[in-house]
């Protein structure tokens, strides 16, 4: 896990540009090297529950992101702590997270 392995170094931004082509809507931010997304809801309960899913699927990754919950959205950056950027869990937590969002929104 990039989190507790001082030996995994942070992408190069070529690779992550190749890696977001992969995600719907996410952007790339610098300082630090992070990605980003914002999620839009309804209302705040519909956003408490996707940001609680979201918590749910980090502490079994063991890789948290940044979290801002407000009524009607939730805000998501993702980057490795550890090494200051992005590593390759950063886009595939992004890729779960588009999945659970996907899901929220069949219900």
């Amino acid at each position: 896990m990039p989190c507790e392995d001082s030996n995994v170094k942070k992408l190069e931004k070529k690779f992550c540009e190749e890696y977001l082509e992969e995600l719907s809507e996410w952007a790339l931010r610098e300082n630090p090297d992070s990605l980003y997304k914002r999620f839009v809801f309804q209302d705040f309960k519909q956003a408490l529950v996707f940001t609680n899913q979201i918590g749910e699927i980090a502490e079994l990754e063991q890789h948290h992101p940044d979290i801002l919950l407000m009524y009607g959205s939730v805000s998501i950056t993702l980057f490795t702590h550890n090494i200051g950027g992005l590593s390759v869990n950063d886009f595939i937590l992004a890729s779960k997270i588009d999945s659970l969002h996907e899901e929220h929104h069949k219900i």
